[in-house]
C-alpha cells in the first residue's frame, strides 16, 4: 500500500521540491501551503507521515505539531520537522512538542529521504 505524506510548507519552492522528491520515490503526497489548513487536511488525508515546516507565516509549526499530537486520530502519525532557524535548543523544543524527526534547512535530498524512510519504517 502506498504511504501517504502530508507536506506543510509555505515556501512554494520548498513545497514543490519536497513533493516532487517524495512523488518520485513512490509516495502519495498532499501539499499544504497554509498552516491553518494543516490539521483539517491531515484528518481527511490520513497521512503516514507529516513533513512540517516550523516557520510558517500565520501559525507556528510547533503549535501545529502539538495539535496533531493531541488529536486522537493523528497522535500516532510521525512528524518530520524542517526549519531554517536551527539554533541552540531548537531541536529539543521541536522534539518536546512531539516531532519524531528534525532537519535543518537547507535540506539535502539524501538526508531528507533517509529521515522520511526512517520514520515510515
Amino acid at each position: 500500500m502506498t504511504k501517504r505524506i502530508l507536506v506543510v510548507e509555505d515556501n512554494d519552492l520548498n513545497r514543490k521540491l519536497f513533493c516532487d522528491v517524495l512523488k518520485a520515490s513512490g509516495f502519495a503526497v498532499e501539499p499544504v501551503a497554509d498552516g491553518n489548513d494543516a490539521i483539517e487536511k491531515a484528518r481527511s488525508f490520513f497521512p503516514n507521515l507529516v513533513v512540517m515546516d516550523i516557520q510558517l507565516q500565520d501559525v507556528s509549526g510547533l503549535d501545529l505539531i502539538a495539535d496533531l499530537k493531541k488529536d486522537a486520530a493523528l497522535a500516532d502519525v510521525p512528524v518530520l520537522a524542517v526549519t531554517a532557524y536551527a539554533g541552540k535548543g531548537d531541536e529539543e523544543r521541536i522534539r518536546e512538542v512531539g516531532a519524531e524527526g528534525y532537519l535543518a534547512k537547507p535540506v539535502s535530498i539524501g538526508p531528507f529521504m533517509a529521515a522520511v524512510n526512517g520514520l515510515l519504517s
